[in-house]
């Protein structure tokens, strides 16, 4: 169930920043955003493409990838179950 993994890898992220938080608090509030619209569009269960929420979770990963590569990692396992659940 895709929706489920979605959960768990939300959950990895949490944990991710718990263990390895980014260093401004501008990064922490772009991620819970993040999180935040994710669930959103989960609680919808709305099958229609959101190419800002996918693009934006894009961004982030990539803008973390050097610094933090647990969140950059954990942000593109949400996109791809993103994209496997059609959103």
């Amino acid at each position: 169930m895709p929706a489920r993994e979605l959960q768990n890898q939300l959950a990895a992220l949490r944990e991710e920043l718990e263990r390895n938080p980014p260093a401004t608090l501008e990064e922490r509030a772009e991620l819970n955003d993040l999180m935040q619209q994710i669930e959103a569009r989960m609680q919808l269960e709305d099958a229609t493409q959101s190419d800002s929420l996918v693009d934006g979770v894009n961004l982030a990963a990539e803008r973390f990838e050097v610094e933090h590569p647990g969140l950059a990692g954990a942000l593109r396992n949400i996109m791809q179950t993103l994209g496997n659940i059609g959103i």
